[in-house]
């Protein structure tokens, strides 16, 4: 019998224009728990981003963390393909598969994103959500420092050498010990037939990217964030944001405006943390379960 308080690696088919592709996600819990929390990771993160949130969350409730299309275990896509209506397209066929009776969301940057616009989906089902330093405005700075880290190196000889390059481009996650470190680099990283290891994730993502972070970026920002805005209006559920102090994506006005439009959302600043807060401590995990265990965990 499987162990509950390990996770379980499971696929679902979802469809995109000319076929099928399979997004592989990371269970935790008891298999059959019907109240569930879906989280949803960054750009080039992957699903085993959330071991810790989702061990302190499994005894009470169902986690499920996908590898976003492109991204660890899941299969790769046309880089057109790259884009949040995509990624919500496969979530939702994800969310029908677990059947559950209720339903969080954690989303961290783009899986916040995607939350937005699963959330703001007429009769949504989502019934919790939590934005991890992110809104419907992205401020480009941001978003320009993080193209610069992806389009660097895709290879490494050693576990330590990775795992130094993505604290390099990774200082907004803020400090953690080098065992923990290690922890979050580990999934990141897949052995290749040479033995040097290769970051986890489809670098096609790189050209989706781009036009975010071009000479077209204030255009195509501003017809993004009309969207999201939109979406995140049109959010039912009970909402929490996390900012990083030193967030150069989520501003301090965005946050200010998420909380006095659409779902009105609960605030909490992470001191000492920019883009994004990793939710490994306890101090930043305690007010993330107590706002889905609040309205989830069911008798």
């Amino acid at each position: 019998m499987a162990d509950p308080r390990q996770p379980r690696l499971e696929s679902v088919s979802c469809l995109h224009p000319g076929g099928l592709h399979r997004m592989a996600y990371w269970e935790w819990g008891e298999p059959d728990h019907p109240d569930v929390v879906v989280c949803v990771h960054g750009l080039s993160r992957q699903g085993r981003d959330f071991d810790s949130l989702a061990a302190a969350l499994s005894p009470r409730l169902r986690v499920v963390c996908p590898d976003v299309a492109g991204r660890g275990r899941s299969q790769w896509l046309s880089p057109e393909l790259y884009q949040v209506p995509q990624y919500a397209a496969d979530m939702v066929t994800l969310l029908a598969r677990l059947r559950a009776r209720r339903l969080g969301w954690v989303g961290t940057s783009m899986g916040g994103l995607i939350g937005i616009a699963v959330g703001g989906l007429q009769d949504s089902p989502l019934q919790a959500l939590v934005l991890n330093d992110i809104g419907p405005a992205i401020a480009e700075p941001g978003l320009r420092r993080i193209a610069g880290g992806l389009a660097q190196r895709m290879r490494f000889a050693s576990l330590d050498e990775a795992a130094d390059y993505l604290w390099s481009v990774s200082e907004g996650f803020g400090p953690h010990s080098r065992a923990d470190w290690l922890d979050l680099c580990r999934p990141m990283l897949v052995q290749q037939p040479d033995g040097s290891l290769q970051l986890h994730y489809d670098p096609g993502i790189l050209r989706s990217f781009a036009q975010l972070a071009g000479p077209d970026a204030a255009a195509a920002l501003a017809a993004g964030e009309q969207a999201m805005w939109a979406l995140y209006d049109a959010v039912r559920a009970p909402t929490l944001v996390l900012r990083g102090e030193r967030s150069d994506i989520l501003s301090a006005g965005t946050l200010q405006a998420m909380q006095a439009r659409g779902p009105r959302a609960q605030a909490l600043e992470i001191a000492g943390v920019g883009h994004a807060p990793t939710l490994i401590s306890p101090e930043q995990i305690q007010p993330v379960q107590e706002f889905l265990l609040a309205r989830l965990a069911g008798a």
